[in-house]
């Protein structure tokens, strides 16, 4: 009689942060020392149903346990359940069922969240997606590196036995990447992530066996490498996040509680990856109402005082999608 097969549900969280004008993910080392040198993970860990009574609950103790930080917002993104993508070479244990987070937690002060326990490491996340951020411009990646092979590899017939799709890969890049039709958007980091890991241009690839990558020869691979699936899951953290910045003050769960509109314009070009026009920024906080003025002003810049606000909670009451509907590209 057969076994039957064993599956084990692990629960991986996107843990961010802000500093300054970096978004930060919370990363953690393997404890195996001949991983020293591998990629680094998310924060992950078992789910026990003995223990926990929600999942939730389990993603809350154990990440306290390894990182000492308090969460505040968190939710759950999606279920990976990929093999090929969460095991090792000659791998035969129990399937890996990865269940994504998104969680949100404060830098403060010199407190418990901003010191680093054993073993934990913030790192700007656009190290992992440098294509992302266009704060400073067009990301030069795109039209020096990524575009070019990416039209090739588009170019290409799909390999034998490739699941049928809607949309064939130059419409797929298009619709990814922008292009003569479609513009860029800012909320498909996902899609970019899968294509350029279809397309064998991603570390994990390689690391996973796919074809288009181990044919590759010394070309470089783009951004730096998460183990597992975890820059997958992160890349799904990230689209989320800056969905939800347009319809919920979610911003705010990474804001301190005092705030100048200088600052809070930062950390959402900083999570959105783009520029927003000062003015035109200011007048959309105004208008949306999620802010009040607390009469008291910061020189935390050294220069002339700026008015410190709030997140003004009463807002949740008054309309059911209170976010910062950010327009076009400026």
């Amino acid at each position: 009689m057969a076994q039957p097969a064993q599956i084990e549900i692990d629960l991986s969280a996107a843990v961010v942060a802000a500093s300054g004008d970096s978004p930060l993910i919370l990363t953690v080392r393997s404890d195996d020392p001949a991983e020293a040198r591998e990629p680094v993970l998310l924060p992950f860990g078992q789910f026990d149903p003995l223990h926990h009574r929600t999942i939730e609950i389990g993603l809350r103790a154990w990440v306290g346990e390894l990182t000492n930080l308090t969460l505040g917002y968190v939710e759950q993104l999606y279920t990976f359940g990929d093999r090929g993508r969460h095991m090792r070479a000659g791998d035969s244990g129990p399937h890996v069922m990865s269940v994504g987070y998104l969680a949100l937690t404060r830098l403060v002060g010199e407190g418990a969240n901003r010191a680093n326990p054993a073993g934990t490491r913030w790192m700007p996340w656009y190290e992992f997606f440098p294509w992302e951020d266009w704060r400073g411009g067009r990301p030069e990646i795109l039209d020096a590196t990524l575009l070019p092979l990416l039209r090739l590899w588009a170019g290409e017939p799909p390999a034998a036995g490739s699941p049928p799709r809607a949309f064939g890969r130059g419409e797929r890049l298009a619709l990814a990447f922008g292009g003569d039709d479609a513009p860029w958007d800012e909320e498909k980091s996902l899609e970019r992530y899968e294509l350029l890991y279809e397309a064998g241009m991603v570390e994990e690839a390689r690391r996973d066996g796919r074809e288009a990558a181990l044919t590759r020869g010394s070309l470089p691979f783009a951004g730096r490498s998460m183990r597992y699936d975890h820059r997958r899951i992160l890349a799904t953290a990230i689209a989320r996040l800056r969905s939800k910045l347009k319809y919920r003050p979610i911003i705010f769960e990474l804001m301190p509680e005092t705030f100048t509109l200088t600052e809070l314009q930062t950390l959402v070009e900083a999570i959105s990856g783009r520029h927003l026009h000062k003015q035109n920024f200011r007048r959309l906080v105004e208008g949306s109402a999620l802010v009040e003025a607390t009469g008291a002003a910061s020189t935390r810049t050294g220069g002339r005082p700026a008015a410190l606000y709030r997140f003004r909670r009463d807002i949740i009451k008054e309309r059911p999608s209170p976010g910062l509907r950010l327009g076009g590209r400026s």
